[in-house]
């Protein structure tokens, strides 16, 4: 199964998590927090509502937030 990503188009950190996932040739499914309303639910389920992204899961398990302490926050709005 391939793992989640939680996280914006518009977070640099997202990015960078994101480019090395590819690099690495990691499989996973990207959801976007800003656009898909559920995906942002599921992710204050995860972390709390002081989310912040990007947000690694691993068989229903958080395995990382942000990319070495660095991350950007998600409106709970």
């Amino acid at each position: 199964m391939a793992v989640e990503l939680f996280a914006t188009k518009s977070c640099p950190y997202c990015a960078e998590l994101r480019d090395k996932l590819d690099a690495d040739d990691v499989a996973y499914v990207e959801y976007d927090v800003e656009t898909d309303d559920a995906a942002r639910v599921r992710l204050w389920e995860l972390v709390g509502r002081t989310a912040m992204v990007p947000v690694l899961v691993d068989e229903g398990r958080v395995t990382q937030v942000g990319v070495e302490g660095r991350g950007c926050y998600v409106s709970t709005s």
